[in-house]
């Protein structure tokens, strides 16, 4: 039906100008634009209606679990595979893979009803996921065929798995780390290339220095006299590993032999080692730089393709109405508050037109993706009940120094002292009642002073983690002191756990210092985004583990540490009779269940003593083994630890530009401007009466009391202005230099922007990134 409240001139703006409302297939066409803007979805669909309602169904929550669930199913196999660390019949693990490999050739299939043919098979992750599957088809049929007549096979196709969780649309974070790695690799292989010759020229003068010396090594073995184990040796020594055990025998030689060892160490280790992190560190700010502004216009395409299905024409200018935009925004976020809808539409409605103009409607993502807080303005029960009581002059006196800043710090001070006397032996049974007593106190006080509901309200983090900690701490001490006679029972241990919990409060004292609060924000900043890294270590880890389990499983044995067997000695390997592995009991560190070589993969990342652990399996099966090690430390240590690192900078530079710049969006401004938000530095303790007093003049005029009655009592304050992620400040800055009237290049153009193109120029991210 034809809206009512249609103002004069507005019209449809389609070939006919109907007066017509947007069906509800545009309406569901814009919202999927909308939400994949909310989103950074990168995702062509097709925009039929059947394709429309295919795409919501590939997008809602419950698929993207199932979808990992499935990926975690597939992962996990591994540990129940031979060599596994629960072993299960092959006819169990057989099906559950093919299970797992059935419902991702659904997603698949689903995903190509979505979108145009041409662009999916042109998209090379959609390739990988089929050549994959057919490949752990394969490898599973000859597999269980060699194993039926008894013959052992390689199951190699278990180091694709990582696929499915690197591929499939849900891992685009993933991706982009990996794309990350890829961009970088031609620019680091030169690198690598001089690295690798400038060992290979001090290996050869190191042969011709101490190889004809008839040196020995500690181990009694040849020093130095072999090409390829002094290269070795010497790529350890970059790692510092060996370090100073290499260099001894020629160092007791002559003193003067330091000199070559330390003049390798300066070039390989400090000069080439910080060459690979500054290179790593210049492509990742590139590349990241062409992720983000490719990004930005995504977004800003989409959210133009939704604005030209809902506008219509109001006089001169092009707008969404009122009632199209409230219906847009609850098909995008069908859970949203009407009080919450109400903020949005004041927010976008600039002058209370009954409609939103084009600007405005671009910041309708940005708009969903700030969390905002509804607070409702609640009297103290009290104050009801007990009103003359709450509101005397003593009670007020107690309000006040509840609220008062000393009070805090008064707090602050007595949890460091309760962290000076937990330290202390012995002092802890009889003291702890009486810091119990203060904290119970400080608690009781709050709740006088602050309304109950707010205090633990939803976002109090703080107030939920004290009153836990300190009602835990109550328990356990009352607990203790009740059945000291059980002397099978020893509550004081979990005692000291709580009481050692109740020092984390020392972080409100950290993040109240200005100068700390760069590295805190930092830390929250990075946190999200460090799941990614991890995503990309254990896909990494994953597959070096499969590696390392077909080459080296069964080849070295742990024994129990009371084991009087002679194999003990050696990890169950004659080969490993006299080695600095068996002598170090480094035995557990094997490669015989996915567990153990994680284990093992952690120790070498970690490098120190990884030439033993590289030495040791290469006793065992062959010298060529040690570049599996070498790869993996290049891997792993060399090229993905240093983008962690670039990561990490670029973390702290845009934290710190942040806490410099006070950076705020418009939309953060408006809702401050509106009156209708309350600071979040100030809303500390459940002091959220104060903060909507203050607030309680933002809404002036008739219109805005009208408002004040619709809103009945509610405020709304940003729940947090510390963006989850650098890349969504960073695309936020980005976005700020892009001009409201600029729709930006064309689609295909962004899908191809490169980081050597020049467009667009933008000087502000360029410092930034």
């Amino acid at each position: 039906m034809p809206r009512a409240s249609r103002a004069p001139g507005v019209h449809r703006l389609d070939p006919q100008f109907s007066e017509e409302p947007p069906s509800q297939e545009e309406l569901l066409l814009a919202a999927a634009y909308v939400s994949d803007a909310q989103y950074n979805r990168n995702v062509p669909f097709e925009t039929s209606p059947q394709a429309i309602r295919l795409y919501y169904v590939y997008n809602h929550w419950t698929m993207r679990a199932a979808t990992y669930f499935f990926i975690g199913v597939d992962l996990s196999l591994a540990l129940f595979e031979d060599p596994a660390l629960f072993s299960l019949p092959f006819l169990a693990t057989s099906v559950a893979e093919v299970l797992c490999l059935t419902a991702f050739f659904g997603r698949l299939v689903h995903f190509a009803k979505v979108t145009p043919q041409r662009v999916f098979w042109k998209d090379t992750k959609n390739i990988c996921i089929m050549v994959t599957i057919a490949l752990t088809l394969a490898d599973l049929i000859i597999y269980g065929s060699l194993e039926a007549v008894h013959i052992h096979g390689v199951r190699w196709s278990r180091a694709l798995r990582p696929v499915f969780l690197i591929n499939l649309p849900e891992s685009r974070q993933i991706r982009r780390a990996f794309r990350s790695i890829r961009n970088t690799l031609p620019d680091i292989f030169y690198v690598f290339f001089l690295f690798m010759f400038s060992v290979l020229v001090f290996s050869l003068m190191a042969l011709k220095l101490f190889g004809n010396r008839s040196l020995k090594t500690a181990e009694g073995s040849p020093y130095f006299e072999n090409i390829l184990e002094i290269a070795f040796e010497l790529y350890v020594l970059v790692t510092t590993a060996n370090s100073p055990d290499v260099m001894m025998p020629a160092y007791d030689l002559n003193s003067w032999n330091s000199l070559y060892f330390i003049t390798y160490i300066i070039i390989n280790t400090y000069i080439f080692m910080s060459v690979f992190l500054a290179v790593v560190y210049n492509n990742y700010r590139k590349h990241l730089k062409n992720e983000i502004r490719k990004l930005a216009y995504l977004k800003r395409h989409k959210m133009i393709e939704a604005f030209n299905i809902l506008k219509v024409k109001v006089g001169t200018e092009f707008v969404v109405t009122e009632d199209v935009w409230k219906r847009l925004a609850k098909v995008v976020v069908p859970d949203i508050s009407s009080s919450h809808l109400e903020l949005l539409l004041r927010i976008s409605d600039e002058g209370q037109k009954g409609h939103v103009d084009k600007t405005n409607f671009l910041r309708l993502a940005d708009l969903l993706n700030i969390q905002v807080v509804t607070i409702n303005i609640r009297r103290h029960p009290l104050e009801a009940w007990l009103p003359r009581v709450y509101q005397s002059s003593a009670s007020l006196l107690v309000q006040k120094m509840v609220r008062h800043r000393i009070f805090v710090w008064v707090y602050d001070v007595i949890i460091i002292i309760n962290a000076i006397f937990i330290a202390q032996e012995g002092s802890i049974s009889y003291s702890e009642w009486l810091f119990l007593s203060l904290y119970v106190i400080e608690i009781l006080l709050k709740l006088y002073t602050y309304e109950p509901r707010a205090y633990f309200g939803r976002k109090q983090f703080w107030n939920w983690f004290d009153t836990l900690i300190i009602l835990a701490a109550l328990v356990a001490t009352v607990a203790n002191a009740t059945i000291q006679s059980a002397k099978t029972y020893n509550s004081q241990q979990i005692l000291d756990i709580v009481l050692i919990l109740r020092i984390l409060r020392l972080l409100r004292i950290i993040i109240s210092i200005q100068r700390f609060r760069v590295i805190v924000t930092t830390l929250i900043n990075i946190g999200p985004t460090m799941l990614t890294f991890g995503g990309l270590v254990f896909v990494v880890y994953y597959v070096f583990a499969i590696i390392g389990m077909e080459l080296f499983h069964g080849k070295v044995q742990f024994f129990d540490p009371d084991s009087t067997a002679p194999e003990a000695l050696v990890c169950g390997n004659p080969a490993l009779r006299d080695s600095a592995f068996a002598r170090d009991r480094y035995c557990k560190n094997n490669f015989n269940d996915l567990a153990a070589a994680f284990v093992v993969l952690m120790e070498l990342t970690v490098v120190n003593q990884w030439h033993i652990l590289a030495g040791g399996f290469a006793l065992v099966t062959h010298q060529a083994a040690k570049l599996y090690f070498i790869l993996f430390h290049v891997v792993v240590v060399i090229l993905i630890v240093n983008i962690f690192i670039a990561f990490i900078l670029e973390a702290f530079f845009v934290a710190y530009s942040l806490e410099k710049s006070e950076v705020e969006t418009a939309i953060e401004k408006k809702i401050q401007e509106l009156g209708v938000g309350v600071q979040e530095e100030e809303v500390q303790d459940g002091k959220l009466n104060d903060n909507m007093d203050a607030k309680a003049g933002g809404f002036s005029g008739h219109d805005e009391d009208n408002k004040r009655k619709t809103l009945k009592g509610l405020y709304f304050r940003i729940a947090s202005k510390k963006y989850k992620t650098v890349d969504t400040l960073l695309q936020l800055m980005f976005e700020s230099e892009i001009a409201p009237e600029d729709e930006g290049p064309s689609l295909d153009e962004i899908l191809n922007f490169s980081p050597s193109d020049i467009y667009p120029k933008n000087p502000n991210f360029e410092n930034s990134a």
